[in-house]
């Protein structure tokens, strides 16, 4: 077979799947209830960009979301940052995630690597929400205050953040893979009242016992008043901790109640790395959030209630939540604790198989893994169900694409999505009414003005820019936790365009609308779908007395494979041998998470610097993807500009490696 490229076209909707597309049904709710007639997407979308407030007016009154108090004000004014949305409304998400809480079926699937594949009812899933809620109550738990979460992907995660935003109280969470150093990066800066943790868990068929590091979590959260341990390893001997089971247990049965909110509610704390300093702590609010999920899930995805939808994910990563979103349409989800890789890479396409899933969202490194391995999950398991597949966190290049329509499913939808933490979305999504095309998201989401931006500030077309978004969204951050004045938030998305939200993706848009993205423009590691600033790195490599100083580039980029190498400056009389690379890899792993472990380690004589003393991870990044130096650095601006050389040797020596 020739090999598959960029635009080759790949799949086209019949006509029963544009009949009975959510979208197709929303344009014809549109033409009865409010006037506007739309015949296809692209009309549909720019409206959607232009009369900004008629578009989200008739998400709100097309979802029928549930609310204590009317709006009186759509959008105050279309500013960023500033923009205010749904003045007036009151209402509580968690309200609205369990308003199928009287459906006698599934609400949750849930499987591990030592559980088997089981389900908890809507029913169930209310009555564990309520009881859980009440023992927040009865904690001292008011609206405002923080519940986090040292949590693995199980069902006690979804009923901790339902029964948190019942009362307005604020959630945030970490997988228990994360380093202690990572958990309290993120967690001491929110202050948080309760601690839902985890005594351990398994990963590829191997223990981890979490309990030490949960005794240290509280020694250093000085605010935390009360924790509440999930066993899933032992009996939570030696954690000063109430049992979760014990304390639901002992919770009389209650009607669940909703504290009624504003639309701007926090309702929880997400983290996207920076370059500097400690993680940024994204708040989105309820409202924002739920209008977003009600669109993203219903009409982007395409999901009806009796479809299933997965995606892998950690409690780490924005999917998580994103996940957790398919509940306000009735649709159940399924969760899967554990790697996907044990015993090996057919584990989620028979999970797929045996949870009847319908929708499979995964990240674009597991689809390449399962290619390299020369799997071919369509002859080893009834994939018919599934109507479609996501694929995010990476750009998935051409060969992916085909890869799922020879291996998978031929009339699948191949959604491939990109959006990001700082808005719990995705901004260039699923459109169930246009073609797909290889190594091409379909366009942007409803509502998400998204345009390609030069370095001049102009869009262009069929050229690689800087995404960017030109009107705001709702679920945009209400703000970065304790952030005077907002320095950091406007610093991290409006400083190259004053009033316009700089991404940090390199896009291109071609002349149909079809969409490529390119990888990160910024400094960011995206490492599997979970993004983490270099600090952070930073921090741990340079804790060891042998490395004086050190730097993480992210190559990632389309159709290469994910690369990450850790450059280290070593003191004197020091050299890197397999025993101090070892100690280095074991450090970042523990302290930091095992997806950010380097492929590959460095002794370098100098890490080059700006005149003003910032490590140039970008201009790196640039000369190690083969951009000339002359184009990617400015020596004048540096203190060091010999130091350029080393790097564009290595990447000559990168790009014949991957020749070969």
């Amino acid at each position: 077979m020739a090999e598959i490229t960029e635009g080759s076209l790949l799949w086209q909707p019949s006509a029963g799947v544009i009949e009975q597309a959510n979208l197709t049904r929303y344009m014809a709710w549109l033409g009865q209830h409010t006037g506007p007639h739309f015949t296809d997407y692209q009309s549909l979308w720019r409206w959607s960009v232009t009369e900004i407030e008629q578009f989200w007016a008739s998400l709100w009154a097309y979802f029928d979301v549930i609310a204590s108090q009317p709006y009186h004000t759509v959008l105050n004014h279309r500013t960023m940052p500033g923009a205010a949305w749904f003045a007036g409304a009151r209402l509580n998400i968690a309200e609205n995630l369990l308003r199928h809480r009287a459906n006698p079926g599934p609400a949750i699937l849930y499987q591990s690597e030592t559980e088997a594949l089981a389900a908890i009812s809507w029913p169930e899933l209310a009555n564990q929400t309520a009881r859980l809620a009440a023992a927040l109550k009865s904690m001292g738990v008011q609206r405002g205050d923080r519940v986090v979460a040292y949590l693995p992907n199980i069902p006690e995660a979804i009923i901790g953040l339902l029964a948190t935003a019942s009362l307005g109280a604020i959630w945030s969470s970490c997988p228990p893979d994360f380093g202690e150093r990572s958990v309290l990066d993120r967690f001491s800066q929110i202050e948080p009242k309760i601690l839902l943790a985890a005594d351990g868990y398994v990963w590829a068929g191997k223990l981890f016992d979490r309990r030490e590091v949960v005794a240290r979590l509280q020694a250093s959260l000085p605010t935390v008043q009360h924790t509440m341990l999930v066993t899933k390893i032992s009996d939570g001997a030696g954690v000063n901790a109430f049992l979760w089971a014990d304390v639901l247990a002992a919770q009389p049965a209650a009607a669940l109640e909703f504290e009624q909110m504003p639309f701007d509610h926090p309702l929880w704390v997400l983290y996207s790395s920076g370059t500097t300093g400690l993680p940024k702590p994204i708040v989105q609010s309820q409202g924002g959030i739920l209008l977003e999920h009600l669109k993203a899930i219903h009409l982007h995805l395409d999901l009806k209630s009796d479809d299933r939808f997965f995606w892998f994910t950690s409690t780490g990563w924005m999917m998580w939540n994103f996940l957790v979103g398919g509940l306000l349409n009735g649709t159940p989800i399924i969760l899967y604790n554990g790697s996907p890789a044990a015993p090996d890479l057919n584990t989620l396409w028979r999970l797929a198989q045996d949870g009847g899933m319908t929708y499979f969202g995964t990240g674009a490194a597991y689809i390449q893994n399962c290619m390299k391995a020369g799997i071919r999950p369509n002859h080893q398991f009834d994939l018919s169900r599934l109507r479609a597949l996501g694929s995010t966190g990476s750009p998935l290049p051409p060969a992916g694409f085909q890869w799922v329509y020879d291996n998978v499913n031929r009339h699948l939808a191949l959604e491939s999505i990109s959006g990001g933490t700082d808005v719990c979305t995705a901004f260039l999504s699923g459109i169930r009414l246009q073609p797909i095309y290889a190594g091409e998201l379909q366009g942007p989401s409803l509502g998400a003005s998204i345009q390609s931006f030069n370095e001049a500030g102009r869009p262009v077309i069929n050229e690689v820019g800087e995404l960017v978004i030109t009107e705001p969204l709702p679920s945009m951050p209400l703000y970065f936790w304790n952030d005077p004045g907002m320095a950091r938030y406007k610093d991290s998305y409006f400083e190259m365009f004053p009033g316009v939200w700089r991404h940090g993706d390199w896009l291109k848009i071609n002349a149909r609308g079809g969409c490529v993205i390119y990888g990160r423009s910024d400094s960011t590691i995206n490492r599997h779908g979970v993004r983490m600033g270099t600090s952070e790195i930073y921090q741990a490599v340079q804790s060891l007395p042998e490395v004086v100083d050190c730097l993480v580039i992210d190559l990632e980029a389309l159709g290469r494979e994910s690369y990450m190498p850790l450059f280290v400056v070593l003191r004197e009389g020091i050299t890197l041998d397999d025993g101090l690379k070892e100690r280095i890899k074991r450090t970042i792993r523990q302290d930091i998470s095992p997806r950010h472990v380097p492929n590959e380690i460095f002794a370098v004589a100098q890490i080059p610097y700006t005149l003003s003393g910032k490590k140039m991870e970008v201009p790196i990044r640039k000369i190690l993807l083969g951009q000339p130096i002359d184009k990617a650095a400015n020596p004048g601006a540096m203190r060091n500009p010999e130091s350029l050389r080393y790097f564009a040797e290595l990447a000559r020596t990168l790009e014949s490696t991957q020749k070969e």
